[in-house]
């Protein structure tokens, strides 16, 4: 069994705890130590902290009680929600990552995956196809401070050599868990609702096209970065990171291949602007290159999965 000892933070999110759960399977349960700021351990019985990442000093004890040697930093404020509080989303997405920073020089830490985000991206930025580097200029303070840690993790790899490694996800869709406040959220809250028999009101227009990517590939793609041979990784900011692209009225049809009547309205709101600010499609031809990354689910496959373990957690036939 490995003897990486494995820290993540903000692991009762979205990513975190599917993320938790594999590097279980990959590394031993006791060898991964998921902490979040809610005293509830969504997964049972798993090795679980309390931790609120601004607190340095509990933060620096529990990498020394742990011996931890990785750190997955997934802790975040996201797009949405952070656009009606941006003072604190920069507190918590900024400062939370320097503190996170500091631990892993101070540490001499193995590894760090730092998440990033499409978000970084800005209005003056080619829409489509957008290529590994292109200027940023992002509109959300969420995307401003992504684009700002990307910055961070160049400079303490190239000053200290921490071994920092990211990806800008796409919008990530998945069945463990409702959204959290992220501007793509209607591409899982859909699914939520055409299971259910429920008319889905999308906050997006329907002609919207973003990047998107079914949590499996998300998942994978991150262990398999933060596996990959360290010198084979060019991008020491954040790569590029790609499946599929599409808007809400194809991901409609894609439902109606299996939930015939499902039906959707439209209700833009300010999340619309935010989404008109971000890319449609993204070129990731460098992480396909230094390590081999490959999606392996499309629109209609992911439908067929999202759709089949949701009857099964709401206990609806087919």
């Amino acid at each position: 069994m490995s003897k990486d000892k494995i820290l993540i933070t903000g692991a009762n999110g979205q990513l975190g705890r599917v993320l938790a759960s594999e590097l279980r399977i990959l590394h031993g349960k006791d060898n991964v130590l998921s902490t979040d700021i809610s005293t509830v351990d969504i997964l049972d019985n798993e090795p679980y902290e309390f931790l609120d990442i601004m607190n340095v000093t509990r933060l620096h004890e529990i990498v020394e009680e742990h011996k931890i040697t990785q750190v997955y930093h997934m802790a975040a404020i996201l797009s949405a929600s952070g656009e009606f509080n941006p003072m604190k989303t920069w507190k918590v997405n900024l400062d939370g990552y320097l503190t996170i920073l500091e631990l892993a020089e101070k540490f001499q830490l193995d590894k760090l995956f730092f998440p990033s985000s499409i978000a970084v991206f800005g209005t003056t930025t080619p829409r489509e196809n957008t290529s590994q580097h292109v200027p940023l200029m992002p509109s959300t303070v969420y995307g401003i401070s992504k684009s700002s840690g990307e910055l961070w993790s160049n400079y303490y790899h190239d000053r200290y050599g921490t071994d920092i490694r990211s990806v800008r996800y796409p919008g990530i869709i998945g069945y463990q868990s409702l959204p959290s406040g992220g501007t793509t959220d209607y591409a899982v809250e859909i699914y939520h609702a055409a299971v259910k028999s429920e008319e889905y009101v999308c906050f997006l227009a329907e002609e919207t096209r973003l990047p998107m990517m079914y949590m499996p590939d998300a998942i994978r793609a991150t262990i398999k970065l933060m596996q990959a041979d360290k010198n084979n990784l060019n991008i020491r900011t954040s790569y590029n990171l790609s499946a599929m692209s599409f808007t809400p009225s194809e991901i409609a049809e894609s439902i109606r291949k299996i939930i015939p009547d499902f039906k959707i309205s439209y209700e833009p709101d300010h999340r619309q602007d935010i989404a008109a600010s971000w890319i449609e499609s993204i070129d990731d031809g460098m992480a396909r290159r230094d390590w081999n990354w490959k999606e392996e689910y499309d629109l209609d496959a992911m439908s067929v999965d999202m759709i089949k373990n949701l009857r099964m957690q709401y206990s609806v036939g087919s």
